[in-house]
């Protein structure tokens, strides 16, 4: 059960990590508004919610904080993972690539199945095992 769940997050991880950032974004705008706007949101009808929330705005911006970071955090590793393996996987040489081959291995296990695939298909052309 839990490596169907990791899959599924593997898989999708750039388009779940921007809407986690939306999502971090949306809080900390909410928390933003009551604090330093607190006069709009009262006078507006719009911003109930907001309004309603009150003091507890104040842990929706914190949960804000934490949940966009979170984002950022997931969406830079993926970006970052993604560019080495194919920034490595682009040589034609391979004692280059038996260099980083362990390391690939490594990055290859926490991208898309896709990026598995390009592995395997670039240790097949290099005839490495």
């Amino acid at each position: 059960m839990g490596g169907k769940i990791t899959g599924f997050l593997r898989e999708y991880v750039f388009g779940l990590s921007i809407i986690v950032m939306i999502f971090g974004l949306f809080l900390l705008f909410m928390g933003v508004l009551w604090i330093w706007f607190n006069d709009i949101v009262k006078d507006n009808d719009a911003l109930y919610f907001i309004n309603n929330l009150k003091e507890w705005n104040f842990y929706v911006l914190v949960i804000g904080l934490i949940v966009f970071g979170i984002g950022v955090y997931y969406l830079y590793s993926y970006l970052k993972k993604r560019k080495f393996l194919l920034k490595e996987i682009d040589t034609n040489k391979r004692s280059e690539f038996l260099k980083k081959h362990s390391e690939l291995k490594d990055t290859v296990k926490h991208l898309p199945s896709k990026y598995k695939e390009m592995l395997k298909e670039k240790e097949e052309e290099l005839r490495v095992k």
